[in-house]
């Protein structure tokens, strides 16, 4: 059975940009027949907005998309994540780092490998056990180790991007699953709260395509299964950049919440006809439903 989920973090509102991936992903559930889940990823806690959580809720009501289930918060789910840690640890598979950030520039500055704007810090290894580990110092986060080989490649299919392929090793490095002031990673949390709640399909913005490898090396090392995945156009700004809380976009207009869904609908490349948002989101799902990829 086909279940999907939308997961925004509550540190504001909804924007145009958010609302695309939201009304994509339940397209895509109802296209299917199937069930959609919302999770509100209140991991950051220090980051997240007081009450902005239910005002997501509401207005995703207000257009017209309600769950099927009721949400979960991942804040009350530290268990699940601690014990997910425990089994990597166990394995082998995750270590303690002691790495400051400036620690991290500094060591890739004596390998020859400078830091470019905008780019990942590939983590050099410096704390895994068979480099000497914490060498005295103090333990701050925990990271997952990944293939240097060729085993570090990760292939995928994106079902609308198509094939993508990223090497761990080369790309990303030793990535975090537990942060150094002790909250938890993105990446630890989303997998292990795709594989409790039974997601099948995710559908999300493009931004977090070059997630999906690091996703799919944990969910192996932890026997979980790998969802299908489907990245959708980003919206963004008159100055190009992708519209985010981060750079000041505006939470939705909902005084006419059928005009937002129409021009997330366009972003989507859908044709959204005038009208009531309760037709209105029929006939989406009609032509999500004969156009919509895998």
């Amino acid at each position: 059975m086909y279940i999907g989920r939308f997961a925004p973090s509550p540190t504001g509102l909804l924007h145009a940009g958010s609302l695309v991936a939201a009304l994509a992903s339940w397209l895509d559930a109802g296209a299917h027949g199937g069930r959609w889940l919302v999770r509100i990823e209140d991991v950051d806690g220090p980051r997240c907005v007081p009450g902005a959580d239910r005002l997501i809720l509401d207005q995703l009501a207000r257009c017209g998309l309600v769950p099927d289930e009721t949400p979960v918060w991942q804040s009350r789910r530290g268990a699940l994540y601690q014990a997910a840690l425990d089994r990597l640890v166990a394995a082998g598979a995750a270590y303690p780092c002691a790495c400051t950030r400036a620690d991290i520039e500094r060591a890739l500055a004596e390998q020859g490998r400078p830091l470019l704007r905008h780019a990942e810090r590939v983590y050099p290894g410096t704390c895994r056990p068979e480099h000497g580990g914490l060498r005295g110092r103090p333990e701050r986060a925990w990271r997952l180790r990944v293939p240097d080989d060729d085993a570090g490649w990760i292939d995928w299919q994106d079902r609308r991007l198509g094939p993508q392929r990223q090497h761990l090793g080369r790309e990303v490095g030793d990535f975090i699953l537990k942060r150094a002031d002790g909250l938890w990673a993105y990446q630890l949390a989303v997998v292990v709260d795709d594989a409790a709640q039974g997601i099948t399909h995710v559908v999300r913005g493009e931004d977090l395509a070059d997630n999906t490898p690091r996703q799919i090396w944990l969910q192996r090392r932890l026997g979980l299964p790998t969802p299908a995945y489907l990245h959708t156009p980003l919206v963004r700004g008159a100055n190009g950049e992708k519209l985010s809380k981060q750079n000041g976009a505006q939470p939705l207009d909902l005084a006419d919440p059928a005009r937002a869904v129409a021009g997330a609908a366009r972003a989507l490349g859908l044709s959204p006809p005038p009208g009531p948002l309760a037709a209105l989101l029929d006939e989406l799902g009609r032509q999500w439903a004969a156009a919509c990829p895998g």
